[in-house]
C-alpha cells in the first residue's frame, strides 16, 4: 500500500571555519589572546577548559600549555592519548568521550585537540559524537597535519572487522568541520628529518595534482626545508617556508570547499590515496601515511608514462625530486596481488568506478577507470628498472 502522504526535507547546512595562522613561535605566549580567544566566550568565572593532546605533544609542550592557561587564570583539564596509527581506533575516542564526560563540557563548549593528524581524527570523531556534536579546535603539530588533516572536515578512526577479521583504513568517521584552527608553523622544529620528509609526502602530491609553482619549491628548496626543519633563516625571510606551507592549505581549500560532503568523487587530491591504504595496513609495515602517499604516487607516475600521459624526462623530474625529500619511492609490499585488490577497493569506496588520478603533466590531472591487472603487471615491471 502507498501514500502520497510525506515529507520532503531540504535543509541547508551552513559550515564556516577560519584557518589561522599563528606568528612563529608565539602559540604559547602569554601575551598572545589566540589559543584562549579559539576556546569561546564563557560567562565570567567560569574558569575551566578541556584540550586532548598526544603523547609527544604532552612530553615536548605539556608544562607550556598548562603555564599559558594558569597566566590566564584557567584551570586546563588534559586529555593524554597515543597518537600513532595503530592507536587510531575506537578505544581511544572511548577515552576521550569517557573525560568529556568527567569533565563535563557544555554544549557549545570548544574543547582544544593538539598534536598530529591521528590524534585530530581522532579527537574530531569524539566532537562529532559528544551530545551529539560539540566544536572543537584543531591544532596540528606536524607539517603533514598542518597541510592535510587541519584543513579540511574529514575525521575518522580505523575499523577492525570481526566478519572479515581485517583492519580498515578510516573505515569509520564523519565529515564534521571544528570551529577554527591555529596553525603555527614553529611545531615543524620539532619533528626528525623522516617525520618532516613525511609531511611532504602530502604536499608533493597537491604539487603533481595542481600545482607547477608549487613543484618548482619543493624541487629547488625542499631539501634545505628539511635539512633545517624549516628554520633556515634564509628561507624565511624570503618567504619561500611560509609560500609552500601557504600553497599547499590554500590548494587544499580550493578543492575541497565546493564538495565537502564528497558528492563529486572524481578528486584529484586522491592521488596517492589507492594504493597507499592497503600498503599502510600490512601488518608490520613499516611506513608512514606520506611515504605510503608518495609510493603510490610514483606508481601512478609510472602508470601515466605507461599510457603516454607523460614523457620519460618527467618520469625522471619527478624521481629526482622524490629522493630528494627523502621520500621512498616503491615498497616491497607494492605487489601484484595488493595493486589489483587496491583497484578493486577503490571502486567500492568511489561509488562502482576506480576515479584514480593520474597526471597528464606536472599541475595536471586526470581520473581514470579502466586500469587493468595487466596494466599494473606492466607498471610493477618497470618500477623495478628505477633505483630506489
Amino acid at each position: 500500500v502507498s501514500t502520497s502522504r510525506g515529507w520532503r526535507n531540504i535543509f541547508s547546512l551552513p559550515i564556516s571555519y577560519d584557518v589561522n595562522m599563528v606568528a612563529h613561535g608565539t602559540l604559547f605566549d602569554t601575551v598572545n589572546s589566540q589559543l584562549l580567544d579559539a576556546t569561546g566566550v564563557h560567562p565570567e568565572g567560569y574558569n575551566t577548559r578541556f584540550a586532548v593532546v598526544d603523547t609527544e605533544v604532552e612530553a615536548l609542550y605539556g608544562d607550556k600549555l598548562r603555564s599559558y592557561f594558569e597566566h590566564k587564570g584557567i584551570e586546563l583539564t588534559v586529555c593524554v592519548v597515543n597518537g600513532g596509527e595503530a592507536d587510531k581506533r575506537s578505544e581511544a575516542v572511548d577515552k576521550i568521550l569517557d573525560d568529556l564526560c568527567a569533565y563535563k563540557l557544555r554544549r557549545r563548549e570548544p574543547f582544544l585537540a593538539i598534536g598530529g593528524g591521528c590524534v585530530l581524527d581522532i579527537a574530531g570523531m569524539a566532537a562529532c559524537l559528544y551530545r551529539r556534536g560539540v566544536p572543537f579546535v584543531r591544532v596540528p603539530t606536524t607539517l603533514l597535519a598542518i597541510v592535510d588533516a587541519s584543513v579540511g572536515v574529514k575525521n575518522g578512526i580505523d575499523y577492525c572487522c570481526a566478519v572479515t577479521d581485517e583492519t580498515y583504513k578510516n573505515r569509520v568517521g564523519s565529515f564534521y568541520a571544528p570551529s577554527a584552527c591555529l596553525l603555527d608553523p614553529a611545531f615543524i622544529a620539532s619533528q626528525d628529518a623522516r617525520n618532516i620528509s613525511n609531511g611532504f609526502g602530502e604536499i608533493l602530491k597537491l604539487a603533481l595534482v595542481r600545482s607547477s609553482d608549487l613543484f618548482d619549491l619543493l624541487e629547488a628548496h625542499g631539501k634545505t626545508l628539511i635539512d633545517t626543519r624549516f628554520e633556515d633563516e634564509s628561507l624565511r625571510t624570503a618567504g619561500v617556508s611560509s609560500r609552500i606551507i601557504d600553497l599547499s592549505i590554500q590548494i587544499m581549500l580550493e578543492e575541497l570547499g565546493p564538495n565537502l560532503w564528497e558528492t563529486k568523487l572524481d578528486r584529484c587530491v586522491d592521488y596517492g590515496h589507492t594504493f597507499s591504504k592497503l600498503l599502510e595496513m600490512v601488518p608490520g609495515a613499516d611506513i608512514m601515511h606520506g611515504e605510503a602517499v608518495n609510493v603510490d604516487g610514483f606508481f601512478c607516475i609510472v602508470l601515466s608514462y605507461l599510457r603516454g600521459y607523460i614523457g620519460m624526462d618527467t618520469v625522471n623530474r619527478v624521481f629526482a625530486c622524490m629522493k630528494s625529500l627523502l621520500l621512498p619511492t616503491n615498497s616491497s609490499d607494492l605487489e601484484l596481488e595488493l595493486a589489483w585488490q587496491s583497484c578493486k577497493d577503490a571502486i567500492e569506496h568511489r561509488h562502482g568506478e576506480q576515479r584514480i588520478p593520474l597526471i597528464t603533466e606536472i599541475g595536471e590531472s586526470v581520473c581514470v577507470s579502466d586500469i587493468t591487472e595487466e596494466e599494473l603487471e606492466r607498471a610493477l615491471e618497470m618500477m623495478k628498472t628505477f633505483d630506489h
